[in-house]
């Protein structure tokens, strides 16, 4: 029978551009687009600051761009710097079935191995379309929290697949390639709960790193455990409990797994967009929010795990555990009436009414929200201190793909990321590249017009 990896690897190495509905590859320009406005958003924090520090310190005859600083530094430390940059506001995109995890964050290695190898906009897509369809594929199979991990570990097959794709591996290298990542490669969630460290923001990034290693050792013959998910010792024994069958792979008139996937519209975990929008539609059937008594929000089992598990998240210490907190991000939305990254920093974590109002935040488990867990149903009501009921119920956040963004308003998000670092005029040939990315030449192109001046 075929593997798990030799059933990767088979589709990747075969998949090509004009295999690709045109829907699919309009798709995939609206999130690398967004994705690229989040590195802007992340590029001035400390933890991209770390990463940049780090990569200036190597040099290398096959260089890579580090976005908007331009520097130069090896493909895989330009991988990582620039994820970190990427998945620092947590404002990039998400995908949510039996597992979940945000596939667009395999994109970082994709830009620094499409670069290196002189790779265009349409090889750039397809290993886009690749990255998210191993992602979502494995998400649909498997769901990793309750083993304790990281989406980073389906993420780095993602990217491994998405990166060898463009250095132009072979089927065997490829099928190598991920049996390498798998042996190397399980994170713990341990990331993401509790007190969340700066480590967030470099999770997936780290990945990256090691799937451009990966495969590099690949091309250059390195052979992985060719039972890496079904051996005695394998994936399937001691990572995931159990053995799990991935489902067709887009084309042919399979529904691709990009199409599924989300936009964020608040700069916040996947499981808090629905909440927000729940809390902003509520706030406006209320005259004084000092009246509310007690905000009571009822989701999934797995948000809550995640994002209410512990008094961490009712007293957030730092931004990474305050933008994971679906209590502290529900009252700075019914305070403020909306959530931006302003709002995590010192000033309001400390601030005595906003975490009273955090304190009223009440949060359980909906078992309809378990069982319709890909919608991230959020049911809210608001407790008046006259006893008065307030209800809102939202399934589908807006940039849910049942509720997409538009092309404006993912142009609106970039341009609210990008204005205060790029003139006017630069924001407009980029986007302007990322809407024709099909007909770049070389992708190495689209990073130089990152680049800030000065």
């Amino acid at each position: 029978m075929q593997t798990i990896a030799e059933n990767i690897g088979a589709y990747a190495s075969t998949l090509k551009y004009e295999d690709l509905p045109a829907e699919v590859i309009h798709q995939t320009k609206r999130f690398i687009a967004d994705t690229l406005g989040c590195a802007f958003g992340g590029y001035t924090s400390e933890p991209c600051n770390i990463a940049r520090d780090l990569a200036g310190l190597v040099s290398s005859s096959q260089p890579a761009t580090i976005l908007c600083s331009g520097e130069k530094t090896s493909v895989d430390l330009a991988a990582f710097a620039n994820d970190v940059m990427i998945r620092y506001l947590d404002f990039n995109d998400g995908y949510i079935s039996k597992g979940s995890g945000h596939p667009s964050d395999s994109i970082a290695a994709l830009f620094a191995a499409a670069e290196v190898s002189h790779a265009g906009g349409r090889e750039l897509i397809v290993a886009t379309v690749l990255a998210y369809e191993v992602f979502c594929r494995i998400c649909d199979a498997w769901d990793n929290k309750p083993m304790g991990i990281d989406h980073t570990t389906m993420g780095v097959i993602a990217s491994v697949v998405g990166v060898a794709r463009l250095l132009g591996l072979t089927r065997q290298q490829m099928i190598e390639a991920i049996n390498i990542t798998v042996a190397g490669n399980i994170a713990l969630n341990q990331t993401r709960v509790g007190n969340v460290s700066k480590w967030k923001a470099c999770g997936y990034a780290s990945a990256n790193r090691n799937a451009i290693f990966a495969a590099q050792l690949a091309a250059r013959g390195m052979t992985g455990p060719s039972q890496v998910f079904e051996g005695r010792d394998g994936f399937f024994k001691v990572v995931s409990r159990q053995p799990f069958e991935l489902a067709p792979f887009g084309g042919n008139g399979r529904p691709f797994g990009i199409m599924q996937c989300h936009l964020k519209q608040f700069p916040l975990g996947n499981f808090s967009q629905t909440v927000v929008t729940a809390v902003l539609e509520a706030r406006s059937l209320v005259g004084d929010i000092r009246d509310i008594a007690e905000v009571q929000i009822r989701t999934s089992q797995t948000a809550l795990n995640i994002m209410a598990d512990n008094p961490e998240k009712w007293h957030p210490r730092n931004r990474e555990t305050a933008d994971h907190s679906i209590p502290y991000t529900a009252a700075v939305a019914l305070r403020y009436g909306t959530v931006d990254q302003s709002y995590f920093g010192e000033q309001y974590l400390r601030d005595k009414d906003l975490l009273d109002l955090v304190g009223r935040v009440k949060c359980s488990v909906s078992e309809e929200a378990n069982r319709r867990s890909e919608i991230n149903l959020c049911d809210l009501d608001l407790i008046m201190r006259s006893g008065e009921h307030k209800s809102i119920r939202v399934e589908y956040h807006r940039g849910h793909w049942r509720n997409p963004m538009s092309d404006a308003e993912i142009e609106k998000k970039f341009r609210s990321l990008v204005a205060d670092m790029l003139p006017a005029a630069r924001v407009d040939a980029l986007l302007e590249q990322l809407w024709k990315l099909e007909d770049l030449p070389e992708v190495r192109t689209l990073l130089e017009m990152t680049v800030l001046s000065g």
